[in-house]
């Protein structure tokens, strides 16, 4: 099992970065796919990105494609960041980090995420 706590949210304006931080508990965290998922108000959770276990594979939505980067620190950290560059008004939401183990079909560990607010 994997606990996540989110950090990096704040207010920020338009055109500005911000860089989102996931850590996890645990000493298998190798062993999971991690991605960031996000939730505007009114409006159903969305896959803003993925990252595989080793980094190998990853993936975003495409209205952050070229904008957003994911990547993760195994050795270290815990930790999966999310570098969010170019913001826009509509990537106002409440940014969540999930975790799928290996072999699992979908994301089993969320944490409580961090609120990122752009303002025009």
């Amino acid at each position: 099992q994997v606990q996540l706590v989110e950090s990096g949210g704040g207010l920020v304006q338009a055109g500005d970065s911000l860089r989102l931080s996931c850590a996890a508990s645990g000493r298998t965290f190798s062993r999971y796919d991690m991605a960031w998922f996000r939730q505007a108000p009114g409006k159903e959770r969305e896959f803003v990105s993925g990252i595989s276990w080793a980094g190998g594979r990853i993936d975003y939505a495409d209205s952050v494609k070229d904008r957003f980067t994911i990547s993760r620190d195994n050795a270290a950290k815990n930790t999966v960041y999310l570098q969010m560059n170019s913001l826009k008004s509509e990537d106002t939401a409440v940014y969540v980090c999930a975790a799928r183990r290996l072999g699992d079909s979908s994301y089993r560990y969320w944490g409580q995420g961090t609120q990122v607010t752009v303002s025009s």
